[in-house]
């Protein structure tokens, strides 16, 4: 998939370096479930597992963001599609350095409308820690409806956070410009 700026495209083992580093990063993975830092061997099982993946099929499936301009990896968007694949679910990371110039925005706006309009799916989701203020800005900003704020639901890295949820249905959506 492509936006004016950004290719979305398959995981290759060239991104296990890039990936380690901003997994590694403690900002990046503060609200995130996994721990950093992200050893290079561990990012390098990661890319070879998200570079064999089936994006159609139920389950997570992870997408490389990449500049057009400059390529390299600057981040990741993951979609974890429902059973009946009606629906799913995203997240998103991307390196510090690369965060507030709208990549992320622009990324996942491309990508909710192939799930929702070149996919056909009825509905995308997304959950962020109640702390992620810029996240749950995005999400926002692409078209999503914050549906509710689980207090203290989540243990994670040591305490209990907050989770904001949001929705967005094919039938609600209207489309970011990305092209």
């Amino acid at each position: 998939m492509k936006t004016a700026r950004l290719l979305i495209r398959r995981f290759t083992e060239a991104d296990a370096p890039t990936l380690a580093a901003y997994r590694s990063d403690p900002e990046v993975s503060r609200y995130q479930s996994w721990e950093s830092p992200v050893p290079l061997p561990e990012a390098e099982r990661l890319a070879a597992t998200f570079s064999t993946g089936d994006p159609g099929a139920p389950g997570w499936f992870q997408y490389a963001v990449e500049r057009r301009d400059v390529p390299g990896l600057i981040g990741d968007i993951g979609v974890c599609r429902s059973e009946d694949g009606r629906q799913a679910e995203l997240g998103f990371t991307f390196a510090p350095e690369f965060q507030g110039h709208g990549y992320a925005t622009e990324a996942v706006a491309r990508l909710v409308r192939f799930l929702l309009v070149e996919e056909g799916l009825h509905r995308v989701s997304a959950a962020c820690d109640g702390r992620n203020v810029r996240s749950a800005r995005l999400l926002e900003r692409v078209g999503f409806r914050r549906e509710g704020h689980l207090v203290r639901s989540a243990w994670i890295k040591g305490e209990w956070t907050d989770d904001l949820l949001f929705g967005l249905l094919a039938s609600e959506y209207r489309a970011v410009p990305v092209d």
